[in-house]
């Protein structure tokens, strides 16, 4: 039986599609007068973000930290959908031999998690980041909070031997980066937005905002995609493409179906021209750790 909080999301969902394509023209148009920013090829990357991970988690905040997390899905039921969509997301990159950056709730290392061991033993270097550790918006934060959260999540981190070096801010609002810069953060992602992306990568002191480009998570008919990876092509500059696994969730069972109709055509198109030599396939760490040894 389907809950009433899916059948929320389900409408939601609905509502996001009929608004995909007028979504992809516009980004399609925008970006399509020729960037500034150029490397040596076109850069595809990758960013998912993990706001809860585990049903557990809930169990730990005892059901108090939902406001945190979701408009209208508990704590523990993003955490239930999660759990399902993850492995198979893992899955899908590792099989496509495509690394992604997959930014990870620090409170996850509370639990045994099966996500952080299956990046961890992933045959794919994918970038484990960083997003936030109670996905408390940073910007509502004080400077002491956020420290404090930084340094949970490092510790946190440490026990599965992971030193994240990206950054992706809950609910994209952006504060406190000079932190991050303290605690040895290389890079981070920007707000992002219709009005708000872009194909570039910017320096703000020390860090990297490797700028969104589009949210992959409301496009179910990815028609013209493909015309935007082109132009990351034939530009030379990188399309950063995002979302949350939830987001490919619509009710039990229907998780790879969605990736099948919606990830599988974008990520084999980019990989046909990844086999042209035309694009690469970056992290937002391994883009930024180039872009500062100066290899692009």
């Amino acid at each position: 039986m389907v809950s009433n909080s899916d059948l929320i999301q389900i409408k939601r969902r609905q509502k996001l599609e009929r608004l995909s394509i007028p979504s992809q023209l516009f980004h399609f148009l925008y970006f399509a007068l020729k960037p500034k920013m150029q490397f040596d090829c076109g850069v595809i990357l990758t960013s998912i973000d993990v706001d809860v991970g585990s049903k557990i988690i809930d169990e730990i905040n005892h059901g108090k930290n939902d406001a945190n997390i979701h408009e209208y899905l508990t704590e523990r039921r993003v955490g239930e959908i999660e759990e399902e969509v993850i492995p198979r997301l893992i899955r899908f990159f590792d099989e496509l031999e495509i690394p992604v950056t997959f930014a990870v709730r620090g409170q996850l290392t509370e639990t045994r998690s099966e996500v952080l061991e299956l990046l961890v033993r992933s045959i794919i270097r994918h970038d484990i980041g960083a997003h936030g550790y109670y996905h408390r918006t940073f910007t509502s934060l004080t400077k002491t909070e956020a420290q404090n959260e930084l340094g949970l999540i490092s510790t946190g981190m440490n026990k599965f031997h992971i030193k994240p070096r990206s950054f992706v801010f809950p609910k994209n609002k952006v504060g406190h980066l000079s932190l991050l810069e303290r605690f040895g953060y290389v890079c981070y992602r920007d707000e992002g937005g219709l009005l708000k992306d872009g194909m570039y990568v910017k320096k703000t002191g020390q860090l990297y905002d490797i700028h969104p480009s589009f949210h992959l998570g409301a496009t179910y008919n990815p028609i013209f995609l493909d015309k935007i990876i082109s132009i990351a092509a034939k530009y030379r500059v990188p399309f950063h493409l995002w979302f949350h696994p939830r987001d490919l969730y619509e009710a039990r069972g229907s998780v790879q179906r969605t990736i099948d109709r919606v990830l599988s055509p974008v990520y084999s198109y980019a990989k046909k021209e990844e086999k042209k030599g035309t694009i690469r396939f970056e992290t937002m760490y391994s883009l930024a750790e180039k872009i500062s040894k100066k290899l692009l």
